[in-house]
């Protein structure tokens, strides 16, 4: 049975960040200052990356921001401090090079991502029972920016270097004296310094930079000579060359790493947990981060943890108000509640929740095996009608979830199209970045690297004044991490696009890609790299006048197919898409919309084509509808200056209904990006057609959709045919309504006046598709039937003749003929009236 605890163990420990001085509320630039905790918080960031992974390294899971400028670290704890490890006499030798050479390579690990850890003690160093180390809490110093972030020191001073304490920050050989300093403790068998202080410890550091051999004098002092004499020469010289005083002369970690003296470790593997002893959770969810994940979906809540532990302590707010207010803007005020001093005592999450929820899933959940995604979609784990956002808090539906996904993520691109399905229904949310950037075809080649992103351009300017005004509220997107990230990314993005220019909102189009990837650069750039290419082909041009008229044209043309009442109002107080909808597609959105409701909706933007944005339009006019209709121009103006709340799961299903009910020709764009050439029966404009399809507000259907909608959905659509009774007589598409045009008034706006029976009840809920010879009448009688507020309609490209041509005699468009030429796409059901 395997065992009901978890073997691995998550600490969380809490801080304050320094608060800035009462009278610093704004920068240089005039914006207010971002608070330290913000900048602790994009610094950390990178702590939580994959490339800083290590098995020497604890892991950080997660930096939360509370109030009053707290900081918690979530961080995995693997075995116990340095300081209550007991090492034998018998193996201390052999023991001691195996504390150093695993904390050696910690450190070399970390110096190769550009960081040191400046924190490192017997305390943050943990060894399980085979002397496996790994490193804690050693990314305070970084996260603080060398402690610039926090009222308190980093580290602990009597394993500080000379040069520290003499004001170096920035030199990784610091921390090989630290280590010089515990091994040394360790050889000689005590603590240094134990009785001093502070300020005398801080004197006995400095005068060991007079010595010509630091650990002689350190064992001399300390009256352990015998001990240094009968230590082993390898683990002595080591000794000795990290406590090197020179900086120059003292050896980096890698260097010490290759010493002869390492060579009977080598080869060793060092591992933490014993896999037989493991939950089926930890065995086969290869991840700790995933754990803590499933955990807060169980309820956990960090911060409800530190409250019962009584490392958070609630206070009357009225306590910290000032006694007096001065003139000059000074106050004084009564002294800092001693809860926020440092307080360096560490809480162990209690898994025991999470692990009754999953105690039921048999072991064969944890490895589907995957043949068709559909038919594991049928599951009925998944087979729920709850709305998302209670869907991606349920902790049994993630997990399998999850373990769906992992699979298709590690078969991909194989799985690109698996991978699609999967997304249809919903995307867990830790690992939407990347579901979002496999749906978009990237595939990391070193691209990003090898772009300029630092060279001074024109772009410049713009690019600065717009970052900080970039999705602000968010708090990684606010901190300086995030803003250089940020502007890195839009100066790779310009320097990789030179025919295209920076036009404001690439910014905001830029923020989902940078929040989800914020560890790494080079999958949000090529998220974005695809993305725009897909939806906003030729956006950027410097003059996108043609690209942008044609986008809104479209978008009015599909109001009025989908919406004719609200279209047919708006057209009447002349409020134009102009005036309103530039903003929501030139940023997908992105610019109207927090991220939080942008995540949801581009879950679906990205599964669909370049014509779906359309649609996301339509649906947020279709929640304003009543407003809109009892509007005028001035009200319309104002609703949209402030645009109310939008409910994003009606907004979504709305626009996914649309996007699946409406023909794919009816979205057509010139200049949209098309993956391939239009067929004889797709939508092709000539330059005269595209100058007339800009100024109709009626959209066209090609031959192939009226085709496709005869063969898969012949109860949606209604054709009406135009022409006279003879020619209607003599041949016709099956099933299609005869309204002769030439013998109809169009002067009142009823439909029984066409003496059509039970025309309304016929339309409704139908995609009408309008067939003549002439299409200025067929554009009347479009307007007509708008007018008369029926939905769907639309205009057959090229008219009747685009269906069945005369050469030498009238030729009607077989079944088989359309099967060849439409693309194996065919059925049109024609009579022949002799």
């Amino acid at each position: 049975m395997a065992p009901a605890k978890l073997n691995y163990r998550i600490s969380v420990s809490t801080f304050f960040a320094k608060s800035h001085p009462s009278d610093e509320c704004c920068g240089s630039n005039g914006l207010p200052l971002t608070p330290n905790s913000i900048g602790i918080l994009g610094r950390a960031q990178v702590l939580k990356g994959d490339s800083l992974k290590h098995e020497n390294l604890c892991e950080y899971l997660d930096v939360v921001r509370g109030k009053h400028e707290r900081t918690i670290i979530v961080q995995e704890y693997a075995g116990s401090p340095l300081t209550e490890t007991f090492i034998g006499e018998n193996y201390k030798h052999e023991m001691v090079m195996r504390i150093a050479f695993q904390v050696l390579r910690a450190l070399s690990h970390l110096n190769g991502k550009g960081l040191l850890c400046r924190n490192l003690e017997p305390s943050n160093i943990l060894v399980n029972r085979d002397f496996s180390v790994k490193l804690y809490n050693y990314g305070m110093y970084h996260m603080t920016d060398g402690g610039k972030y926090t009222s308190f020191p980093i580290g602990n001073v009597k394993y500080h270097a000379p040069e520290v304490l003499l004001g170096s920050k920035q030199n990784i050989k610091s921390d090989v004296w630290s280590l010089g300093i515990i091994l040394a403790e360790l050889a000689l068998g005590g603590t240094l310094w134990e009785t001093l202080k502070l300020s005398q410890i801080v004197r006995k550091i400095l005068s060991l930079t007079t010595a010509s051999n630091v650990l002689e004098k350190l064992a001399r002092e300390e009256q352990k000579l015998e001990l240094l004499l009968a230590l082993d020469p390898a683990l002595k010289r080591i000794i000795e060359e990290c406590l090197i005083v020179s900086v120059r002369r003292r050896p980096q970690a890698q260097q010490l790493l290759e010493d002869e003296a390492f060579d009977f470790l080598r080869e060793e593997t060092f591992g933490f947990l014993d896999p037989a002893g493991l939950t089926l959770l930890e065995r086969h969810c290869g991840s700790l981060a995933e754990i803590y994940n499933l955990w807060q979906l169980a309820g956990g809540d960090v911060q409800q943890e530190l409250k019962k532990e009584g490392l958070i302590k609630s206070e009357a707010p009225i306590l910290s108000l000032p006694n007096l207010v001065l003139l000059n803007g000074k106050s004084i005020s009564p002294p800092k509640s001693q809860s926020f001093l440092h307080d360096s005592r560490l809480i162990f999450l209690n898994f025991n929740i999470l692990l009754e929820r999953l105690s039921k899933i048999p072991e064969e959940d944890y490895l589907p095996l995957i043949y068709t995604t559909n038919a594991y979609l049928e599951s009925p784990v998944f087979k729920t009608d709850l709305p998302l956002v209670i869907r991606e808090r349920d902790t049994v539906y993630q997990f399998h979830r999850i373990v769906l996904l992992k699979t298709l993520l590690h078969g991909y691109p194989y799985t690109h199209d698996l991978l699609k399905s999967f997304a249809s229904k919903d995307i867990p949310p830790p690992f939407r970045g990347q579901v979002w950037a496999c749906l978009l075809g990237v595939l990391e080649n070193g691209l990003y690297e090898k772009l300029d992103k630092c060279s001074p351009t024109h772009t410049d300017r713009q690019i600065e004044v717009d970052i900080p005004r970039c999705h602000q509220y968010n708090e990684l997107l606010s901190s300086q991490e995030g803003h250089n990230k940020l502007k890195r990314l839009l100066k790779a993005w310009v320097s990789a696009h030179p025919q295209y220019v920076y036009w404001q909102g690439l910014d905001s189009l830029t923020a989902p890609f940078l929040y989800l990837n914020f560890n790494n650069e080079e999958r949000a750039f090529l998220s974005l790299y695809k993305f725009i290419p897909k939806y906003l082909h030729l956006f950027f041009l410097k003059d996108n006048s043609a690209i942008i008229k044609e986008y809104l044209v479209k978008f009015f043309q599909l109001i009025f197919f989908h919406e004719p009442v609200l279209a047919k109002h708006l057209h009447g107080i002349n409020f134009i898409p102009e005036l309103y909808a530039i903003p929501w597609f030139l940023t997908m959105f992105s610019h109207v919309f927090p991220l939080h409701k942008i995540f949801h909706l581009w879950d679906k933007l990205i599964l669909g084509d370049n014509s779906y944005p359309l649609f996301i339009g339509i649906a947020i006019l279709k929640q304003l509808k009543i407003t809109l209709l009892t509007s005028g121009f001035n009200e319309c103006i104002l609703l949209f200056s402030d645009l109310p709340d939008i409910v994003m799961e009606t907004c979504v299903n709305d626009s996914e209904t649309m996007y699946q009910f409406t023909p794919k020709s009816v979205t057509y764009r010139k200049y949209a990006m098309h993956e391939e050439e239009p067929g004889e029966f797709d939508l092709k404009y000539t330059d005269d057609d595209h100058k007339e399809v800009q100024n109709e507000l009626y959209p066209r259907i090609s031959v192939y959709d009226l085709i496709r909608l005869l063969r898969d959905r012949p109860a949606c659509v209604a054709i009406l045919d135009l022409r006279c009774n003879l020619e209607h007589r003599k041949v016709a598409i099956e099933n299609s309504i005869n309204v002769p045009f030439s013998s109809v008034s169009l002067k009142e706006t009823r439909l029984d006046i066409l003496n059509v029976p039970k025309l309304d009840a016929y339309l409704r809920k139908k995609i009408t598709v309008i067939v003549s010879t002439s299409h200025e009448s067929a554009m009347l009688f479009a307007k007509f039937l708008v007018d008369c507020h029926v939905p769907y309609v639309c205009i057959l490209h090229r008219g009747f003749e685009a269906v069945y041509r005369t050469d030498d005699k009238l030729i009607l468009q077989t079944f088989d003929y359309i099967n060849t030429l439409a693309k194996s796409v065919s059925n049109i059901s024609s009579t022949v009236d002799a």
